[in-house]
């Protein structure tokens, strides 16, 4: 019987649903492992080769943890709202529940036909309502909370509450918005329910407020950062402006302190942790006020270098400032509408990446400097964000590059604040104490100057110490239909939640996706939709890291109607213990899920710290691009020749994509490049020896470029074993590399080699319970201890070369022995399940699965020599080599040696002068 790959996965992947060989539970003595691969969106294009890669790793992870003993769960589901589905449902009509339902189906068919031992029963769907009833009910303990810096935790409202009615605000500590106003207990208990609520706003850690979002006046809503590309949405390429809205924020801020602590717990990759820890940004500074006496007002902003603050020529604000409009005087309306209207245009990621460009415009106004009194010009400029720090910065042209270049671009006064000539070094050089032009703290060290100016800053009431933090708190509403509805309605203008019973609150029906012709969310277009038949809905819905940022708990107890998750799921799964997913969520869904989950440890929902204890972050797999070489006529017009990749510097070509499905190991089929396209039916070919070479360039795998491996083809051909251990043998899990099915015929043919060696020549069953030889079981032993270690590292796609090596040595020794090979199909069932599973069938286990086997025990004994094949030379020429024991003395080996019929055939009647002999190493003799 020869290896049929197609008819053993059918069969084993078959098995595995029927008897639902992977559902976990947690009614178990094992010891608990959690392996969690990053939450898919199911997109209609379905799987390429490449987006397997991690699931591969995970489930390869997963099957060696049940080897070893661990109850694993191991689930998968989809992050299923997001905007595909609705601009196709904007396209089409078609519902985008449909258009999910259709993706995740093609989706769930092949991730089945690759074999994985995902624990199906623990599907979830963000877009289920089962599912997002519960982001719902997360959502409203949010709004239902504060944050209490005492406690240094999130807690309910109503604690906060209790605080305004027995001492009012006035010792309160807590995040919340800049405009919280004072109050006595008496003055709160007066407040009407109206003032109450609206004060009550500012602390909640879901709240609204007015932000500067990137809207997409195309796609009719708002995007998140990495939604936006150069000005214009990732998807669709259409125009994005900035622009100001009442939109709901999450206080992530909050736990930007605790967020950057928690970094040093986990084992993380250090570029993504490097990455978070900018992001949050922790600066050490000092807030300091400019008065504008004409406004009545004062522009604050936020310094880490208070000692510069005497170099101060001039304030920029950012051109959403709401202090903007107010400043700007008569004679520079024209100038600042324009600036503002360009800015408007451009991404926050375009204004922090362009450092090189200098453009601003003078409001016309003036602040004073908070220490001298003295007139300083107020600028704004888009290098200064709305909703970074205070929308404002103290412009030190001497002390900072950036201002210098401003300052000298618009002939702005530059003040030296040290005896340093050079601008880039100036801000550190006044550490050695130099100031000069500095008022007061001129002769002072900086150690002396900073609490000097704070404390001075203090006195004026015009400034103090602070820490900030680059991180802001994250926008959470879409103007979007396909995702979830907040479940919030409104009474005299503000929020209020439904009840939790009322939970999930629905999607309504619509007539179209799109937004109003008022221009309100498509949940406008909804009839009759209000709730208790009079208040209006919150019409914007979340935003897609909604329903992924708690996702794991879900797996653990999906099924569960009266809570998110049990209590006693939850603490026996505890935190995912290893998670495989891209590095391109590290600032969204990575930080975002950790916000969530130590928000749910506070309310004592769980004990965990962090959601997940190990990251790997995998790397890309790349697209082997192939090209024909199309001939030019003398008028650089396309013919329809096409030249072979080493004869086109005969000719005058251009290199055009072709679709690499027609093409085998760099050669094209010429009679399917006709059908490709049909203006290239009548394609004439210039062929070398017979055959049309095409060209070949590495570059990301994509439709457009005609790269695409599609796995159901290779499964197909080849099988999804063989598919599994080539995506793991192409390189290290972390590093991108570059697809070539040119490669995988190799690996297939290492399965049929498995496959042999249980079977003789003639294709039947045939192993032999014969004692196994030390060679054979040194060989087992060897990949037993290799591949564990191996996989602990996460090192797998040496582990594949060293099974090539294994499965030599055996086939070379001619090993069918049932105690060498059942162990090598244990140690190869994570890489391979179905061709093991029918091998350990064949081999009469009735366990009826390979899948909870023991993993072999390594034994060293089997790996250490005993004898050595030393190289016998005679005056130092190597002659033969002879087999010896390694534990045997000299006097018996120089016997021994020369004794040997060889050796004396080699002496040729010569007599020894001397015998060299280096135990594991060498003899020589010297005649």
């Amino acid at each position: 019987m020869d290896y049929s790959h197609k008819s053993i996965e059918q069969k084993w992947q078959k098995f595995w649903a029927e008897n639902a060989t992977f559902k976990t539970s947690e009614s178990t003595e094992k010891p608990k492992y959690y392996v969690l691969d990053m939450f898919p969106y199911p997109s209609g294009a379905g799987l390429h080769v490449g987006h397997p890669l991690g699931y591969i790793a995970s489930d390869i992870f997963s099957r060696y943890k049940r080897l070893k003993g661990f109850n694993v769960l191991h689930p998968m589901g989809y992050d299923s709202f997001g905007l595909p589905a609705e601009q196709y449902a904007i396209q089409t009509g078609q519902h985008p529940a449909i258009t999910t339902e259709t993706n995740i189906n093609r989706y769930r068919e092949q991730l089945d036909n690759i074999g994985f031992s995902f624990d199906w029963s623990r599907e979830v769907r963000t877009s289920d309502p089962s599912y997002y009833k519960w982001t719902q009910w997360i959502f409203m303990q949010l709004f239902d909370a504060w944050y209490n810096k005492d406690t240094d935790k999130a807690e309910s409202i109503e604690t906060l509450i209790e605080k305004f009615e027995t001492s009012g605000s006035q010792n309160i500590k807590a995040e919340s918005d800049e405009d919280i106003s004072v109050f006595t207990a008496a003055e709160w208990k007066a407040f009407s329910e109206e003032q109450q609520q609206r004060e009550i706003l500012k602390y909640r850690l879901a709240y609204l407020r007015e932000s500067t979002v990137n809207w997409c006046a195309a796609l009719g809503t708002v995007l998140a950062n990495d939604e936006v590309i150069n000005g214009v949405s990732e998807r669709g390429g259409y125009p994005v402006e900035q622009k100001k809205m009442m939109q709901w924020s999450m206080r992530i801020t909050a736990y930007a302190d605790r967020l950057l602590r928690g970094l040093d717990t986990i084992d993380w990759p250090e570029p993504l942790i490097e990455m978070q820890r900018n992001w949050i940004g922790k600066s050490v500074g000092a807030t300091v006020k400019f008065p504008v006496p004409q406004l009545d007002t004062n522009i604050e902003v936020f310094t880490t270098r208070v000692d510069t603050v005497f170099g101060v020529s001039f304030v920029v604000l950012a051109p959403e400032h709401e202090l903007v409009s107010a400043l700007t005087t008569v004679g520079q309306e024209s100038e600042i509408e324009s600036y503002i209207d360009k800015t408007s245009k451009k991404s926050e990621l375009d204004r922090m990446a362009d450092t090189k460009t200098v453009s601003g415009a003078f409001t016309g106004s003036y602040a004073k400097h908070p220490i001298t009194g003295e007139d300083v010009q107020i600028w704004i400029a888009d290098y200064v964000l709305a909703g970074y720090g205070t929308g404002a910065v103290m412009a030190v042209p001497s002390g900072d590059q950036r201002d210098y270049v401003f300052a000298k671009h618009f002939n702005l006064p530059i003040i030296p604040i040290s005896d340093s000539q050079n601008i880039e070094e100036e801000a550190d050089s006044n550490k050695d104490g130099k100031y000069i032009n500095s008022g007061f703290i001129n002769g002072m060290t900086y150690q002396e100057a900073v609490p000097a100016l704070i404390a001075k800053l203090e006195e004026l009431k015009l400034g103090k110490a602070k820490i900030n933090f680059r991180m802001r708190d994250a926008i959470f509403g879409r103007q979007r239909y396909w995702g979830e509805p907040v479940p919030v309605y409104f009474k005299n203008g503000l929020p209020y939640l439904i009840k939790e019973g009322e939970l999930p609150l629905l999607l309504p029906e619509v007539d179209k996706y799109l937004p109003t012709e008022t221009g309100e969310p498509p949940l406008g277009r909804a009839e009759n939709w209000k709730y208790q038949d009079q208040y209006e809905y919150e019409l914007s819905t979340m935003p897609g890291w909604a329903g992924s940022s708690w996702y794991w708990f879900r797996y653990m107890d999906p099924q569960n109607t009266g809570d998110f998750a049990s209590k006693e799921a939850v603490d026996y799964w505890k935190a995912v213990d290893l998670y495989i997913g891209g590095s391109e969520h590290a600032t969204g869904h990575l930080l975002y899920s950790r916000f969530w989950n130590k928000f749910l440890k506070d309310l004592g929902f769980h004990n965990e710290a962090e959601p997940f204890k190990k990251l790997i972050n995998q790397g890309m797999i790349q697209g082997r691009s192939n090209f024909v070489y199309r001939a030019l006529d003398e008028e650089g017009r396309g013919t329809n020749k096409f030249v072979s990749l080493g004869l086109r510097d005969q000719f005058n070509t251009i290199p055009l994509h072709v679709d690499v499905n027609i093409v085998s190991n760099d050669i094209l089929d010429t009679e399917k490049f006709k059908l490709f396209r049909p203006d290239f039916a009548d394609a004439e070919f210039v062929l070398e020896d017979g055959k049309y070479i095409c060209g070949t360039e590495v570059e990301k795998m994509s439709k457009s470029k005609f790269n695409v491996v599609n796995p159901d083809d290779i499964i197909a051909n080849f099988g999804a074993d063989t598919l599994r251990l080539y995506e793991m043998f192409l390189g290290p899990l972390e590093q991108s590399k570059p697809w070539n099915t040119n490669g995988i015929e190799g690996v297939y043919k290492f399965l049929r080699k498995v496959w042999r060696l249980f079977h003789d020549a003639e294709g039947n069953f045939n192993v032999s319970d014969e004692e196994p030889t030390k060679a054979e079981y040194k060989a087992l032993h060897k990949i037993i201890k290799k591949v564990e270690d191996d996989i602990e590292r996460f090192s797998f796609n040496t582990s594949v070369s060293a099974f090539m090596i294994c499965v030599n040595e055996l086939t070379d020794l001619k090993c069918n022995k049932r105690k060498i090979l059942q162990d090598l199909i244990v140690v190869l069932e994570p890489y391979a399940p179905h061709i093991t599973e029918e091998l350990w069938s064949l081999l009469g286990n009735e366990a009826g699965t390979i899948s909870y086997a023991a993993y072999p025990k390594f034994n060293p004994d089997y790996l250490v020599e005993s004898e050595f094949a030393y190289p016998v030379s005679v005056n130092g020429k190597m002659k033969m080599n002879l087999p010896l024991a390694l534990d045997l003395d000299a006097k018996t080996v120089e016997e021994i040696v020369l004794a040997n019929a060889d050796v004396q055939r080699y002496l040729d009647g010569k007599s020894v002068k001397k015998l060299i002999f280096v135990k594991g190493k060498i003899i020589n003799i010297v005649v």
